[in-house]
C-alpha cells in the first residue's frame, strides 16, 4: 500500500515544528482515552506505567520498537480532551510533543506536534509520526495495522524536501 505523507514543517522562535493532523469520527472525549489511557496506547503505542499528572513522569514502552524498550516521558501540560504536552527521553535524545484536540459536528481532529530545535533527522523522523498515527487511526477504526516499511524510507524524500524549502526559505 502506498502511504501519502501529510506533515507539514513551520519555522518558529525556537526552530521548527513538525505538525501532523488525523480526524476522527468520534467526540474528543473518546479521541483522548486513546492518547491517555494505558490500555489504549498499548494498541498503537505502547502502555505507560505510573502516576500521570501535570509535572509528574512516567515510564512508556515503545511496543512497536526492536527490543521495546521503555522511556521517561514527563507530562509537561495537561487539559483533559484539549491538550497534552510531554517530554519524552529516550537514547536519541529528548522529544518535546504536544497533542491538540479539536471538536466540531462529532468529529475530532487531532493535531500532533513536534517541537525541534533543529532539521537534522526529520525525514526520519516523519515518517515515524505519519506511522504511528496510522497505528492511532487502525487501532480505532479496526483497519489492518500499517507496516513500517510503507512509510520509511519511502516519505524521507518528503520530509527532505520539506526541510529544504524552509532551508532556502531562510536564505532570502
Amino acid at each position: 500500500m502506498t502511504r501519502t505523507p501529510a506533515g507539514r514543517l513551520f519555522r518558529t522562535a525556537t526552530g521548527h515544528d513538525l505538525v501532523l493532523t488525523r480526524t476522527f469520527r468520534a467526540p474528543a472525549a473518546d479521541v483522548w482515552a486513546s492518547l491517555t489511557e494505558s490500555e489504549r496506547t498499548a494498541r498503537w503505542f505502547g502502555p505507560w506505567e505510573g502516576d500521570a499528572a501535570p509535572g509528574r513522569t512516567i515510564r512508556v514502552q515503545m511496543a512497536h520498537e526492536e527490543q521495546q524498550p521503555w522511556c521517561e516521558v514527563h507530562i509537561d501540560a495537561c487539559e483533559p480532551q484539549q491538550r497534552l504536552a510531554v517530554s519524552m527521553i529516550d537514547s536519541y535524545g529528548t522529544w518535546l510533543l504536544e497533542m491538540s484536540l479539536t471538536e466540531t459536528d462529532g468529529s475530532t481532529e487531532l493535531r500532533f506536534v513536534q517541537h525541534l530545535t533543529d532539521l537534522e533527522g526529520v525525514a526520519e523522523v516523519g515518517a515515524g509520526w505519519e506511522y504511528y498515527l496510522d497505528m492511532l487511526v487502525a487501532s480505532r477504526d479496526g483497519s489492518p495495522r500499517p507496516e513500517f516499511d510503507e512509510y520509511h524510507p519511502a516519505m524521507k524524500p518528503y520530509y527532505q524536501g520539506l526541510a529544504g524549502q524552509l532551508v532556502d526559505e531562510g536564505r532570502q
